[in-house]
């Protein structure tokens, strides 16, 4: 009921305002969270990674860029949180507006372009409030806009470099169509380099600081299907830990006809699930068993929670389905998983 109110108000907004004002809130006074809540995170642990998940349910990349909200979160009751997409270097994103709700189609439209405060400033601010969940913290990396395509190996050996010490695993973010060219680095010699390089910044920063992260790579849904076999031997050949399906959609098919279905950017929400989850089957087809697959991308039940785990996913990442559905996503999900699978 409290969420109900709380989003019905927050609709009234534009939708990267009320993003911005929840964000501000629950960094501030993050005890609402436990309020609209009522119980405490499902305790269902799942070893994976070589680290221990305090259940299979996690916040996906993008909706708590800059690391802002932890102590929230904790409260919700997320076994894991994402945060980022981080870059080296400060950026404000693209042009506003640049965020839309499709709400009959439980949707959002979001060409944000990662927008973040940069990798020293999340840096600072984990290094003050990690403490604030006990969860596992995944950071999710970019490279900057201006940074030609060529040279994003550098950005992304940047962060990796810098953040290490503070994430708990790495996702490598090649899979945002909202900074220029950067899918074209899912294409097979691009991935190819761009692994090699932060296969070998990992292994040096993994020595010098006495432990190894787990990094895993987060790919589109509009990847064609021949495409996952050899993704997924390019991701075991370098030595990745597994990978994150999927991604936005460029697909307009689902909305057609939307008064925003025009607007660029990447669909989420209930129109990628069919297409996230076909996604994640191919690639458990071609990875086998034993790899870590994080399936993400219009989970918005408890009951589509479970099917991505039948479709191959060891965790599941939620973000539109949050908004729409509501903090009860959270902890329905986790028991779902828990007592279903």
């Amino acid at each position: 009921m409290l969420y109900s109110l709380a989003r019905s108000a927050l609709f009234q907004l534009d939708a990267e305002r009320s993003h911005e004002l929840t964000l501000d809130v629950l960094s501030r006074l993050p005890a609402l969270a436990g309020l609209v809540m009522g119980h405490r995170r499902i305790h269902a642990p799942v070893n994976l990674l070589g680290l221990t998940f305090p259940n299979r349910v996690g916040l996906a990349a993008g909706l708590d860029k800059n690391g802002e909200c932890l102590a929230a979160w904790e409260q919700f009751g997320f076994g894991a949180v994402e945060v980022g997409t981080v870059t080296p270097r400060p950026q404000p994103g693209n042009p506003r507006p640049r965020m839309f709700r499709l709400p009959e189609h439980q949707a959002l439209i979001n060409r944000l372009g990662f927008n973040n405060h940069g990798m020293e400033a999340l840096a600072a601010r984990l290094a003050r409030t990690r403490h604030q969940f006990t969860g596992v913290l995944g950071i999710n990396i970019g490279k900057n806009a201006d940074t030609p395509i060529e040279r994003a190996a550098d950005d992304y050996v940047l962060c990796l470099q810098k953040l290490h010490c503070q994430a708990d695993y790495v996702t490598v973010n090649i899979s945002s169509p909202n900074t220029k060219n950067l899918r074209d680095l899912q294409s097979d010699a691009a991935l190819d380099a761009l692994l090699a390089a932060i296969a070998i910044a990992r292994e040096r920063v993994a020595q010098a600081e006495g432990r190894r992260a787990p990094v895993l790579v987060k790919i589109a849904p509009d990847l064609p299907d021949s495409a996952l076999p050899g993704l997924v031997e390019l991701a075991k050949r370098h030595g990745m830990d597994g990978l994150i399906a999927t991604n936005t959609t460029l697909s307009r098919e689902a909305v057609a006809g939307h008064q925003h279905a025009g607007e660029t950017g990447g669909l989420s929400g209930a129109p990628v699930t069919a297409r996230a989850e076909a996604v994640l089957r191919g690639l458990r087809a071609a990875a086998g068993e034993g790899f870590p697959l994080i399936g993400v991308g219009g989970i918005s039940s408890a009951e589509q929670a479970v099917a991505r785990r039948m479709a191959g996913a060891d965790l599941i990442q939620i973000y539109t389905g949050f908004i729409y559905q509501g903090p009860a996503l959270v902890g329905a999900s986790a028991k779902a998983l828990a007592n279903g699978v």
